[in-house]
This record gives structure tokens, sequence and C-alpha cells, in this order.
């Protein structure tokens, strides 16, 4: 090879694969869990309704199985996709697709805290609640 075709190689592989202009990062999250409660609607002080929920995962077996909480918000607009998530109902398996943000916070005894929020982009049933839960 060429001393100029190595010099090509090496710079082309340097560049970015984007040839657009740079945005700002983000973090994306896809998540497969249940939902800890009902999606519930809030009112935001611009008057808007905003969904928000909560999907737990569990990893680990028997002793050791631990549960993660994600936090979610939802800027669907009014219509039948919010009516249907804001109906469904505890444990639900949902898949979810979202941008990803932490955020801090003291709790009620003044120790710092933080949680990862996400703002949903996807969303997806996959089955309803587990049959013993819903005795």
């Amino acid at each position: 090879m060429s001393s100029f075709l190595a010099r090509r190689a090496l710079t082309a592989s340097a560049r970015p694969f984007s040839t657009s202009a740079s945005r700002s990062s983000f973090a994306k999250m896809t998540i497969i869990g249940r939902l800890a409660d009902t999606p519930e609607l809030q009112a935001t002080s611009t008057g808007n309704e905003i969904l928000r929920y909560a999907v737990g995962t569990n990893s680990g077996r028997g002793e050791h199985q631990k549960t993660s909480w994600f936090r979610v918000t939802s800027f669907l607009p009014q219509g039948p996709q919010r009516d249907f998530i804001a109906s469904l109902d505890k444990g639900t398996l949902v898949y979810l697709e979202g941008e990803a943000s932490m955020s801090q916070y003291q709790d009620s005894e003044g120790k710092p805290k933080s949680a990862l929020n996400i703002v949903q982009q996807r969303f997806e049933v996959l089955s309803p609640k587990k049959q013993s839960q819903q005795e």
C-alpha cells in the first residue's frame, strides 16, 4: 500500500460516521419490565397533562433477586394512545424506549439521593399482568 493510501485510510477511520452537524448528546434506554402501578395523568404548570408511571425490572434469583425502578414521563397528546396507556393495570409487562437522565434530590430525611428518569419515546404492551397478581 502506498504511503498516500495508508494516510488516507488512517484519516478516513478518524472521521466521525455522520457528516451532519452534531447535536447535543443524550442517553437512550430500552427497558422490559412491569408497571409498578396504574399510570397517572398529572397537570403541568402550563395547563397540559403528562402521563407518569414507574416500571420495575428484576435481576437475580431467590434471595439474591433485586428490583430496579425507573420513573417514566410521557408527553403524549390527549387521544386513544395516551388513554390506553393510562388504563393499564399494575403488573402489566411493557417494552419501553426513552431518553434517560439523572436527577439529584434529598429524601424526607435530608439524605442525598439520585434517580434515573426516562422520557418515553416508544411503548408496547408485551402481556397483561400476571394471573397471581389479579387475585
